[in-house]
């Protein structure tokens, strides 16, 4: 099923069985090597400056202290970096994987696309992993894997906010390569071009929930209806991407420094009673291009 009916997917939604693996056994990132802000990018991005001025090296520090802090919970693979590209920190657009699989997005900017034609990290998941390869350049439509595409692995359902990074071809296409039972498709809210800065889904058991950052105020409501718990995020939380987050374990929920000092206690407790500690790493150097930690994570499942 794919469709634009809340109502329609959350009646499918109920019906699907949580029998898939939640969290990923492994994540990968790939090093801010030569880290700068990329002009295409900013074009629709509204969380980038190019005004402000960066600090390679202190990029390349915290982006080793969230390798090292995600690495004491699960196996964590850090590719090297290529000045050639800049915004490579946020690989989980690029390359993203379901159980035997591997996918490589259709990204909308050239500078995105260099990115995809990395033959070391195709290669892990295809010679090392033995993972089969699903190239989405082959297909029509633009489609920015876990960044446009939140997915509840358990379910195997999936949400996906359309805007510039990802249109319906894209959609149907991401849809057929994760393998997935269900997606909704939903427009992102004026400004908002990825789906994964105000939707997470945790762990299959609970979701973080910017709803100013969908166009439609009924749809948000509706994801959040599926879950036993439903953390709705504001606005001074998601502009400190707090709803950027991931819980790449069962018991936690990681987002960066700058998130979880914004967080309001109630929503500091909604996702203690879920059952996730919050933890963080300082990544406000790597937030100047426009994402953050979830953004940095690509997930191996």
């Amino acid at each position: 099923m794919i469709t634009r009916d809340p109502d329609a997917f959350a009646r499918f939604a109920q019906t699907v069985p949580a029998d898939a693996p939640a969290c990923p056994k492994a994540v990968f990132l790939v090093a801010p090597e030569g880290f700068a802000l990329a002009c295409e990018s900013a074009s629709d991005n509204r969380y980038m400056d190019l005004q402000r001025v960066v600090d390679a090296p202190r990029a390349l520090a915290q982006h080793r202290g969230l390798h090292r802090a995600l690495a004491a919970s699960l196996p964590a693979i850090c590719f090297a970096g290529d000045p050639a590209t800049p915004d490579a920190v946020f690989p989980n657009n690029v390359f993203a994987s379901a159980p035997g699989r591997v996918l490589i997005a259709r990204m909308r900017h050239p500078v995105r696309q260099r990115e995809a034609q990395r033959e070391d990290i195709r290669g892990f998941f295809t010679g090392t992993l033995g993972y089969a390869l699903h190239d989405l350049r082959e297909r029509p439509g633009v489609g920015e894997l876990t960044g446009s595409m939140v997915i509840d692995r358990a379910r195997r359902i999936g949400f996906c906010g359309l805007s510039e990074r990802c249109d319906e071809a894209g959609a149907a296409a991401m849809h057929a390569a994760f393998d997935l039972r269900a997606t909704l498709l939903f427009d992102l809210a004026p400004g908002e071009y990825h789906a994964n800065v105000v939707l997470s889904v945790l762990a299959g058991r609970a979701v973080s929930i910017c709803a100013d950052g969908f166009a439609d105020p009924g749809v948000p409501a509706a994801i959040g209806a599926l879950y036993p718990h439903a953390i709705f995020l504001d606005a001074a939380e998601r502009a400190a991407f707090a709803g950027n987050c991931i819980a790449p374990t069962a018991d936690a929920v990681w987002m960066s420094q700058t998130a979880a000092d914004t967080l309001r206690p109630a929503r500091r407790a909604g996702f203690e009673r879920a059952g996730f500690a919050v933890r963080s790493v300082p990544l406000d150097e790597i937030e100047k291009a426009g994402g953050s930690l979830r953004c940095c994570v690509g997930e191996i499942y």
